[in-house]
């Protein structure tokens, strides 16, 4: 192959990543160009199962420019009946993170509800380390959180 052409197919590519970011809404999506909230979970569990539960593609539902996935109808309907009663706080990245001023990516498993409201961490041991200071994490990230996005 010509090394031109493959240069012009890269550079059109890299023009187009902006457009297609920017139809994603980033504050649910999962990663860069991943338009699954939360890696797949079904948010309405955490508070009806007081479990992780994955969501299944059969019961998909559209907020927030982000796909959401549940593991029953029921669940998709609760959702969409009081989203935001059942979204995670800042946007569903790792509350760790946004109290220490930047984001990072969740692991679903690492979860807690507090006063109705469900934070998502890293890791389980960055749970655990949120979870020492449970109070002032909080209080951190509400003050970084929305701006952070617009800094990071």
């Amino acid at each position: 192959m010509n090394r031109s052409w493959i240069r012009a197919a890269a550079v059109l590519v890299l023009l187009a990543l902006p457009r297609a970011a920017a139809a994603i809404d980033p504050i649910y999506s999962a990663g860069f160009l991943d338009p699954v909230a939360i890696a797949g979970a079904d948010p309405v569990a955490y508070f009806t199962d007081g479990a992780y539960v994955p969501g299944s593609a059969a019961y998909e539902a559209t907020w927030k420019g982000a796909t959401w996935r549940f593991a029953s109808a029921a669940h998709r309907a609760a959702f969409l009946a009081d989203p935001e009663r059942y979204a995670p706080q800042y946007g569903g990245y790792c509350a760790f993170a946004v109290a220490g001023g930047h984001t990072a990516r969740i692991d679903p498993e690492a979860w807690t509800v507090v006063d109705g409201r469900l934070y998502l961490n890293y890791s389980r041991a960055i749970r655990a380390k949120w979870a020492a200071d449970r109070e002032g994490m909080i209080a951190r990230a509400d003050a970084n959180w929305p701006g952070l996005l617009a800094g990071d």
